[in-house]
């Protein structure tokens, strides 16, 4: 009889769960004050008119109003709050 298992499945299993990362309102969508607009690692979009940084690279909004996505680089964008 053999020793080992054939497909080793009780040695896996171990994985981390998702990180919920990403844009949570997208552009001329309407936010309200405090709403989360991006989760992120690093500075991939930055914080513009009315939009707050939290310590974790969280983009927020400060005021409420409708949110604008704009392009400075290839890989890197300015998120703004353009309230009406």
């Amino acid at each position: 009889m053999a020793h080992k298992k054939g497909s080793g499945s009780s040695r896996n299993g171990r994985d981390s769960e998702g990180r919920r990362l990403g844009i949570k309102i997208y552009g001329n969508q309407f936010a309200k004050s405090g709403n989360i607009i991006v989760r992120q690692r690093g500075t991939k979009h930055y914080p513009g008119i009315n939009v707050g940084m939290g310590k974790d690279h969280t983009l927020y909004a400060i005021k409420t109003g409708f949110v604008l996505f704009k392009k400075i680089k290839k890989n890197k964008s300015v998120v703004s709050i353009i309230s009406k």
